[in-house]
């Protein structure tokens, strides 16, 4: 199962505990051969989208008098896939993708990859975002990934159906009065009463997921201790539980033909999501062009996806390697790479650039970088351990079966449960 973008957002991580992968502790010590090594060539591999195409040519023209740049789109799970590679130190890639989900599986197997601090990184680390640099930082400093994209959360609707709702419309009104989820909630309330059948909340997970990640502590902390127990886990579960007991969340599937019909007719006229989500909205619900504005989420930023590049320690030129990765993510390609690919960039500097800071038709001619760049500067730093996507897989099964009737208090108790099971099997405290 591969996870794109589109599958983060619908699953959450809940879903990435569901693929899973040991780590490389069981590398084996075999030679390492690699498809970079004595032939004068430099192997890539990224994902569909996980690049622009047209950045990468480029960066094969540019690096042409150096090596042969040899790009590979890998298709399927991506993550086990370069597990596997890198396990059997066969044709392993100079450079890689990282996904943002994967990057504390990886970090935990630093060994595998250089320090792009060695290369120069730490020179540039500045134009990046903190918190961004801090996924793929070691606890002894070292950088494994350099940050390609990232996903600021904001708040997706319909303007049309927030007035006949009698809810603010403009993107500035609606960050302004919809910024906690007490009035997020009250918002979904009084808009099913105006129009019944037209819910704000896709289903209580998607808010736990939300409110997880607008905070600086998850399920396992940095002693490798199991916390999802204590009480910001327990707010986020009962925020979620609130949509439910209130009726405003629509109980569907993110993604789904459920989820494309609410968004289409507007039942559905709220989606908060990372700023890629706009992406699906449009090619889901091409006819509302116009009607979709952006605003600030309920309770403040997070993120959602966003990715790296990596230089494994099988490169044979690791140096050229990280020339060849700063150039294909430089703050003027890093605009390329969000008009081509629509990658939101890690570099604060390309906020003001003409392809950041166009109008969108889509979007009613809004410059949604007036959201998500101020969001993207804001979003708390978390600790995410390797193990922290099992773990939190229990939470969102659970709220699953209390959107389907089961008690809340005991199907709290069962995500605790299972909860420490999983830790306890990964070596959780």
């Amino acid at each position: 199962m591969a996870l794109s973008r589109r599958d983060f957002l619908r699953y959450g991580t809940a879903g990435l505990a569901a693929v899973a992968v040991p780590g490389l502790a069981a590398c084996t010590s075999s030679t390492a051969t690699t498809g970079s090594a004595d032939t004068g060539t430099t192997a890539l591999w990224y994902w569909g989208d996980g690049l622009s195409d047209k950045v990468v040519d480029a960066a094969k023209t540019q690096f042409a008098s150096q090596t042969t740049l040899e790009p590979t789109k890998v298709g399927g799970d991506f993550k086990q896939k370069l597990t596997t590679t890198l396990s059997s130190r066969q044709f392993v890639p100079a450079i890689t993708g990282i996904k943002g989900e994967d990057m504390a599986n990886f970090r935990a197997n630093a060994d595998q990859f250089a320090d792009l601090n060695e290369y120069g990184f730490k020179d540039l680390s500045s134009q990046y975002l903190e918190w961004k640099v801090k996924q793929a930082t070691t606890a002894d400093g070292k950088v494994i990934g350099f940050p390609i994209d990232i996903g600021p959360t904001g708040m997706f609707y319909r303007e049309d159906v927030f007035a006949k709702a009698g809810l603010p419309t403009d993107p500035a009104e609606v960050s302004a009065k919809l910024n906690s989820w007490d009035a997020f909630y009250d918002a979904a309330v009084a808009a099913k009463a105006k129009a019944p059948g037209t819910f704000l909340v896709i289903n209580a997970g998607a808010i736990f997921n939300l409110v997880i990640g607008q905070g600086t502590r998850r399920f396992i902390d940095e002693n490798n201790t199991f916390i999802g127990d204590q009480p910001h886990v327990k707010a986020a579960w009962d925020l979620a539980v609130k949509a439910h007991t209130l009726g405003i969340s629509a109980k569907i599937e993110d993604g789904s033909a459920d989820w494309t019909a609410g968004i289409t007719k507007g039942t559905l006229p709220s989606i908060i999501g990372a700023a890629w989500a706009g992406i699906d909205i449009r090619n889901n619900a091409a006819d509302t062009s116009g009607k979709w504005r952006v605003a600030a989420a309920p309770g403040g930023p997070g993120n959602f996806g966003g990715s790296f590049l990596a230089i494994t320690k099988q490169a044979a030129n690791p140096q050229l390697a990280f020339d060849i990765v700063k150039w294909i993510l430089s703050p003027d390609n890093a605009a390329k790479n969000f008009t081509d690919a629509s990658l939101f960039p890690a570099s604060p500097a390309t906020y003001t650039s003409t392809a950041l800071t166009a109008g969108d038709d889509f979007f009613g001619g809004q410059k949604t970088i007036d959201v998500f760049g101020p969001a993207a500067q804001k979003i708390p730093i978390a600790y995410e351990a390797a193990a922290d996507a099992a773990v939190s897989a229990p939470y969102f099964n659970q709220l699953g079966n209390v959107e389907q009737g089961q008690n809340a208090d005991e199907a709290w108790a069962a995500a605790i449960k299972e909860a420490k099971q999983i830790g306890e099997r990964q070596g959780v405290k």
